[in-house]
């Protein structure tokens, strides 16, 4: 497998450490070498474009120019707002009139032919759901789950250029390939709140709530997501979301690179298990063992925010 640049991006840093700690296991597992990017910035999210469109893609596209550097070929970041302005870094950067601007803000140039790919991405098309089902060791099978991809993680299709934007199946696909039952989820695609979290928690109780409450009426154990802002808005702030719908939600939310390390026999704690705030136990049953050792290791983990 060919050597791939990793642009971890700053939610892994902090509250989505776990996502960064499964995302190396899995990809150590799978035979996937990630070469994190030498000093990489901020990516600018969405406030920096909101602000300077140059700037912004300046920002992103630094860590594009460095990662060619490296000699790799293909860039990952498991964030999908990251994904976006790297991508649009390399749009801009397309353009002619504004590529010299571009180049005398970052002091670089970017290789064209560079690829930009989320996690799910790698998994799906890199890796393979052939190849990820013959390295199955621990199978989840009884445990039923909905697959979340969130708003931006396929869209807009121009963009993205990667699964279908209104009914994705790639990460249906991998998350079979783990012996889980994977339940058909028509919110897949609905926006959890996004940023919203701090200034309108009111818009992310009720649009997580009805994400929640559809998984829930479903029959769903558990949501697993590719974003981190998703995860954080069904996870972290889920007792929030309960105030708010004045429900009792209890739905685990975990990333795909944690369910897939689960099922590739990856130690829960390796996987950052234990750093999520609703108990995720319901998926370590019947895993030899590693739902006890895990509920040993930690209390549940509910806060409002």
């Amino acid at each position: 497998m060919k050597r791939i640049a990793y642009y971890k991006g700053c939610s892994l840093e902090g509250l989505a450490a776990e996502y960064d700690l499964s995302t190396r296991a899995v990809c150590e597992a799978l035979g996937v070498e990630l070469v994190e990017i030498p000093d990489w910035n901020c990516c600018g999210s969405t406030p920096a474009h909101s602000y300077d469109p140059l700037l912004s893609a300046a920002l992103a596209g630094r860590n594009l120019a460095i990662a060619a550097r490296q000699g790799c070929e293909v860039v990952m970041t498991p964030c999908p707002g990251c994904l976006k302005s790297l991508k649009g870094a390399q749009e801009i950067y397309e353009h002619p009139k504004q590529r010299e601007a571009f180049q005398e803000l970052v002091g670089m140039e970017i290789d064209g032919r560079m690829k930009t790919v989320s996690l799910l991405q790698l998994l799906y098309e890199e890796v393979g759901v052939e190849v990820l089902q013959k390295l199955i060791r621990r199978p989840l099978t009884g445990h039923v789950v909905v697959a979340y991809y969130g708003c931006l993680l396929t869209r807009p299709a121009q963009v993205a250029r990667f699964d279908d934007p209104e009914n994705p199946i790639s990460m249906d696909r991998l998350i079979q390939t783990t012996g889980a039952t994977v339940l058909d989820f028509p919110y897949k695609t609905e926006c959890c709140g996004a940023t919203y979290g701090v200034t309108r928690n009111d818009i992310v109780g009720k649009l997580s709530g009805r994400i929640l409450d559809m998984a829930a009426s479903l029959g769903a154990e558990a949501i697993v997501v590719a974003c981190p802002l998703c995860q954080q808005n069904l996870d972290l702030r889920q007792d929030q979301v309960n105030r708010h719908c004045k429900r009792t939600f209890n739905l685990s939310v975990l990333y795909i690179s944690q369910v897939i390390g689960l099922a590739l026999g990856i130690d829960p704690k390796v996987l950052g298990i234990d750093k999520l705030f609703v108990n995720p136990d319901c998926l370590l049953q019947n895993l030899e063992g590693a739902g006890d050792q895990a509920s040993r290791e930690r209390p549940m983990r509910q806060i409002g925010v």
